[in-house]
């Protein structure tokens, strides 16, 4: 752990901008998590799919999937055997590596994510893009690539 000899306080400006964020964040996340529930999804398992099917062969590492939507790897697995009990994936070995263990999406997995995505995306709009102007989102853009680029 990192020990501060001085905190540097945000200005009020700055507080109000990070309760902003903090605030704002947590509406778009809990609308598109609501949005799913109809389907019987939540957001992280919608994210799991996305990144399979955006994958080759509709597979990936269970390792690398786990770092790619930012989840621990046992929670990964957790949230892989529910779906796993919807039919919506499947877990394998890995050719050439006895040890890892590969997430698939299955063939109704996709169908039922080209089914789901027009209204995710459309929740996504609802919720976030079309409030905003298109230059505020353009910076918002730019303000998240400076986020995941930092180095903390």
């Amino acid at each position: 752990m990192r020990t501060v000899e001085t905190p540097r306080w945000l200005t009020a400006e700055q507080q109000q901008v990070w309760r902003a964020y903090l605030g704002a964040t947590n509406r778009v996340m809990q609308h598109l998590d609501n949005e799913l529930r109809q389907f019987d999804l939540d957001l992280g398992e919608y994210e799991i799919m996305v990144r399979l099917s955006e994958s080759p062969n509709h597979a990936m590492r269970m390792s690398e999937l786990a770092d790619q939507v930012g989840q621990s790897r046992s929670r990964l697995t957790h949230t892989i055997t529910r779906m796993e009990t919807k039919g919506l994936i499947a877990r394998g070995s890995c050719a050439g590596d006895r040890r890892g263990v590969l997430a698939s999406l299955t063939e109704e997995g996709y169908a039922f994510l080209v089914k789901v995505a027009p209204y995710h995306v459309e929740s996504v709009r609802e919720i976030l893009v079309d409030p905003v102007c298109a230059e505020d989102f353009e910076a918002l853009g730019r303000v998240m690539r400076s986020v995941l680029d930092a180095e903390v």
